[in-house]
Formats: structure tokens, sequence, C-alpha cells
């Protein structure tokens, strides 16, 4: 049994909206490194059950890949309150993809925002 959620465009902004905390992979079935990340990704679904761990079939939903300007496959992206705190293509070991979760972890969100706020208004926050 996957511990994994097929994002879809009908439910990607639904599962973004209603979990605070969502790692987003993009793959394809023809993709060799998405193939060997998926048992990676899937042991740390497993290693993480309050997380939630999507996966969006690029061939399936172009517009999701699209819509994030994904490049190249497969690519990992955090989404924490809305937010996009990370993306990265590539295959990650188990040990880089367990780091990475633990440092999306620690953020503080309402650091991340006024971050986010300061790029916009053109200011940099000190």
């Amino acid at each position: 049994m996957s511990s994994t959620v097929e994002l879809t465009k009908e439910n990607f902004d639904q599962t973004v909206t209603e979990n605070e905390f969502v790692l987003i992979d993009f793959w394809a079935s023809w993709c060799g490194p998405c193939r060997m990340f998926a048992p990676v990704y899937e042991k740390a679904a497993q290693a993480n059950p309050d997380l939630v761990f999507a996966k969006v079939d690029t061939e399936a939903q172009p517009e999701l890949a699209q819509a994030f300007d994904i490049q190249s496959i497969p690519t990992l992206m955090i989404v924490r309150d809305q937010v996009a705190v990370f993306a990265q293509p590539g295959a990650l070991p188990e040990a880089a993809l367990a780091d990475v979760i633990g440092q999306a972890r620690k953020l503080d969100m309402d650091e991340v925002r006024k971050s986010i706020a300061a790029q916009q208004s053109g200011t940099q926050g000190e």
C-alpha cells in the first residue's frame, strides 16, 4: 500500500491548502532517475507519517508541471503553509532527503513569510 498521494489539477489546491506540510515529487514513468528515487521517497513517506507525500505524474498532469516551471525530473518540492520552501531537481539519496525534510520541519514560517513579503515589496529584510 502506497503512502503517497497522486496529485492532479483537480485535487492539487485542496491538498496543499488543507495540509501544512506537503512534499511533492514531480516524475514520469519513462524517467530512469524518477524510478530510482521512487522507493527512497516511499520509504521517507513511511518514516514521516505526519507529512503528506504527493506525486505529480508530469505526463498525466502537464498543466501542473508547467505551472511550477518544472524543467527536469525528478523534481522535489516542499510546500509549507502554502509556501514553496524547497524545490530541487534530481534524485536525492536517502540521507539527503531526510536532511531536507528535517531542515524544512525547522523552518520558522513567520520568518519565511516576512522574507517573501520583503522580496515582493522590493526591500531586503534585516
